[in-house]
């Protein structure tokens, strides 16, 4: 654990680190600063979730739903659309969840007090020291991977999740709490990578045990996760047409997987035998990687639930990411 002289000197050296050279994001704007609806929507996002994709998907999502009552009062259907081809939909349909219940609980204001926060449909403990830190200034603690990984390696060694938070929240101080939680996430992803950090540059390399010697045994270096190896799943989907029309069906809402989104029908390899293949692509989406096959067909194998679509209807619907990708590819909605 650090000893308490540190802390003062950590805390200098990191926040004059990041004034000097943070990323330029869209939730970061001065106009969002204080804004703890924005801030909640970027740290929903940004859950599993690279920042150069959220970026866009963000900036959307906030023309489109303002504030926290717009969010609330819209159709989950049109929040589904919005978040469509970002993935893990879960996320969605809490931050819809959440912006109801605290519309109808909580005159729709995201909490100043941490316990109130925490009963927020899918608020953790992180979101809700992200969001009261960033917005409120509230001296908490924000422990995500980047944070735990520079706490290990500045404490040199593998730390419970009870030992992080207390560590982190030691760090905390009144005085800009967002910023320097934001600060040792910015390190986390710029600076102190997990494969190889680049010591030598980092604004904290005379305080970690890690940089300092620690280091130069495996043994001392906090492990990550290994990466998940993807799963290949084949999938094969019948692209019927009708003029300027397709048809597209509704996964069913008790659908373990993107319940209630818009696809292509999905067709078995036996019957897609008959036909040729117009589109061949891949798409990656959790755990998985697919190989999908587009076959023209002139009738579904076998009849299911499913409508007839325009394009700007069609691009209206929550459609999954790999519809939106497949039909984009196929021209018959707009890049974009």
């Amino acid at each position: 654990m650090l000893s308490p002289p540190l802390s003062p000197r950590i805390r200098t050296n990191l926040l004059r680190w990041y004034d000097g050279n943070h990323r330029v994001l869209p939730w970061r704007a001065p106009e969002l600063r204080g804004n703890a609806y924005a801030i909640w929507v970027s740290e929903i996002m940004l859950q599993q979730t690279r920042v150069a994709v959220v970026i866009p998907y963000f900036q959307r999502f906030l023309a489109r739903f303002p504030d926290l009552a717009s969010l609330a009062r819209a159709p989950l259907s049109e929040v589904l659309r919005q978040w469509s081809g970002l993935g893990y939909y879960r996320r969605a349909r809490q931050l819809h969840a959440g912006a109801q219940w605290l519309l109808a609980q909580a005159e729709g204001e995201f909490p100043r007090d941490f316990a109130a926060a925490m009963r927020v449909p899918g608020v953790g403990r992180y979101t809700a020291g992200a969001v009261l830190s960033m917005a409120y200034g509230l001296p908490l603690p924000a422990v995500d991977g980047n944070v735990r990984r520079v706490l290990q390696r500045l404490a040199g060694r593998a730390l419970s999740p009870a030992s992080l938070e207390k560590m982190a929240q030691s760090l905390v101080l009144p005085r800009r709490p967002g910023d320097f939680n934001q600060a040792l996430m910015e390190l986390g992803a710029l600076i102190c990578l997990p494969a190889r950090p680049q010591c030598s540059v980092c604004p904290l390399r005379r305080h970690c045990r890690y940089q300092l010697g620690c280091g130069k045994t495996s043994a001392a270096m906090p492990r990550s996760a290994a990466v998940p190896v993807l799963k290949t799943l084949h999938a094969h989907y019948g692209l019927l047409r009708n003029r300027r029309r397709i048809w597209l069906t509704q996964r069913p809402a008790s659908a373990g997987w993107m319940p209630e989104l818009w696809e292509l029908p999905e067709i078995t390899a036996d019957q897609c035998a008959a036909f040729g293949v117009r589109l061949r692509l891949r798409h990656a989406i959790t755990r998985f990687r697919i190989d999908a096959r587009v076959h023209p067909i002139r009738q579904l194998p076998q009849p299911g639930p499913g409508a007839w679509f325009l394009p700007a209807e069609a691009a209206a619907l929550p459609l999954t990411g790999l519809t939106r990708k497949i039909l984009r590819r196929l021209q018959f909605l707009k890049p974009g």
